[in-house]
């Protein structure tokens, strides 16, 4: 356990971020999935195309705060575009 005080605030502001990092990251998880589920059923194209792009919001959101690496949000992005232009352009 820390014995300074300011390592005791250090350890509740970590909770703190962790919890709401952790908020941020799996909403943009469920998302993708949920646009990835529509992509491969590939009944609906014009339900894919829009869970697509609230996907891509929401991993833009989780970058921008930092929750994510503006990177890493990048490639969720191409792959999920790549699959969803297969759907699309397959039609």
């Amino acid at each position: 356990m820390a014995n300074h005080k300011s390592a005791l605030k250090r350890i509740r502001q970590n909770e703190k971020r962790r919890l709401y990092n952790r908020m941020y990251r799996s909403r943009a998880r469920t998302y993708v999935k949920k646009a990835r589920t529509l992509i491969q059923t590939g009944k609906a194209p014009d339900d894919a195309v829009a869970a697509t792009k609230a996907a891509m919001r929401d991993l833009d959101m989780a970058a921008s705060r930092g929750v994510i690496h503006k990177r890493n949000a990048a490639r969720r992005k191409s792959r999920l575009m790549l699959q969803l232009n297969k759907l699309v352009g397959g039609q």
